[in-house]
């Protein structure tokens, strides 16, 4: 016995095998994003009053460019995440989902892309 319907039969809808897993990105990125923000946080209150010079030592770090990177790449990827379930949810005409959906996902990775670089070209003095 099946749960889908007659219609859904005769489409070959059904389920995608894609929730779960983008269910589990968008909580370990939530999850991961909690010890990544605190030190991020604590990182900008111990850097208060500091100039440039002194924050771009913080940044070139080894273990404050890691973790730095971390965020970036947890915090894009989680905001593409979430913003897909939005568009999914609220968009219903296709070609504007489909085309909202690629622009999220290139601008995510744009900006995120741009962060990493700028975290590189710190931590190794550029």
């Amino acid at each position: 016995m099946s749960l889908r319907t007659p219609l859904g039969r005769v489409r070959g809808l059904g389920s995608a095998k894609e929730g779960v897993h983008h269910w589990w990105a968008q909580r370990i990125t939530a999850v991961a994003l909690v010890p990544l923000t605190l030190w991020f946080i604590f990182s900008l209150a111990s850097l208060a009053g500091a100039d440039a010079a002194e924050a771009a030592a913080f940044v070139a770090q080894p273990l404050n460019a890691v973790l730095m990177l971390l965020l970036i790449a947890a915090t894009f990827h989680h905001l593409q995440l979430g913003i897909q379930v939005v568009v999914e949810d609220y968009i219903h005409n296709e070609m504007a989902k489909l085309a909202i959906l690629i622009a999220v996902k290139l601008l995510a990775v744009a900006l995120g892309v741009a962060a990493a670089f700028s975290v590189l070209k710190t931590a190794f003095g550029g």
